[in-house]
């Protein structure tokens, strides 16, 4: 599980676990309310096995008029966690504060609206196929205090979350090749298209061989739009292979519409003159 990585001082705190998110707020816990949050503008987060991915949460947040949040000693932020807060198999936070603008006040209260950012890098936030599912959003808030010297430490943590305030896809990225022999083809003869569908592994950080998946063959003749030809089924490997009839020149490709856990992806195009 990744430590929190808005403040030093939070470091391990989701750690405890067993954290469940109250009802209501219990004696000592600032009255606060998550609303509105959306992550990655409602898209799904697709995540390679190299590139880290960027993923933008918005939400607003009303807080007591009288609470300071500082980020310093007193820290709240949106995080995405899969399981339960009780069983929490792994959890993703942003890497730096908040950004909250106030929107509304009353005697009492204040609303902001906040923005965040959340990075996902593969190997480092991802780790297994698990983690390609659906994630819940969780308000967090916490008090951090202490002393710190050459020769005494002593810190306390106060944390309090607040959870399934809203949901995020997290699917593998995919890969599709195709390629069709022979080239050129001689008019009424058969063409052999081929290509292979494969999506990340997080735990060996490579594209890996996606089997027994639908996969559309498009074809698209010189000067028209692609239609669908027929449909085939990823083997061995992620293995695709089929036959077409050359009845003119134009190009094919691969089209995979995807999964809960995988994201779809459409293979380049393969250009085939017909003579």
């Amino acid at each position: 599980m990744r430590k929190l990585a808005i403040g030093t001082a939070l470091s391990g705190a989701l750690a405890l676990a067993g954290l469940a998110a109250p009802a209501a707020s219990a004696a000592g816990t600032p009255d606060l309310t998550f609303a509105g949050v959306t992550v990655n503008n409602g898209k799904p987060v697709v995540v390679g096995i190299s590139k880290a991915v960027t993923v933008p949460v918005s939400y607003t947040l009303t807080r007591p008029k009288d609470l300071v949040i500082d980020q310093k000693k007193t820290f709240q932020a949106v995080i995405l966690y899969r399981g339960t807060l009780r069983t929490m198999p792994n959890e993703l936070d942003p890497e730096a504060a908040p950004s909250c603008t106030p929107t509304a006040t009353t005697d009492t209260t204040v609303t902001e609206s906040c923005t965040e950012t959340i990075t996902v890098d593969p190997g480092d936030s991802l780790f297994e196929a698990a983690d390609a599912t659906t994630w819940k959003a969780a308000g967090l808030y916490a008090h951090a205090d202490g002393t710190v010297s050459d020769d005494y430490l002593h810190n306390e943590t106060d944390v309090t979350i607040w959870g399934n305030l809203a949901s995020a896809n997290v699917q593998r990225a995919a890969k599709v090749t195709v390629n069709a022999s022979p080239e050129p083809a001689a008019k009424g003869k058969t063409l052999t298209v081929k290509g292979k569908l494969t999506r990340a592994n997080w735990e060996s950080l490579k594209y890996t061989g996606y089997q027994g998946r639908t996969v559309l063959l498009q074809f698209k003749a010189d000067g028209g739009s692609y239609k669908n030809v027929k449909a085939i089924t990823s083997g061995t490997g992620g293995a695709l292979s089929t036959t077409v009839t050359a009845t003119k020149s134009g190009t094919y490709r691969f089209v995979f519409t995807g999964t809960a856990t995988t994201a779809a992806k459409t293979s380049a195009g393969d250009h085939v003159t017909v003579r």
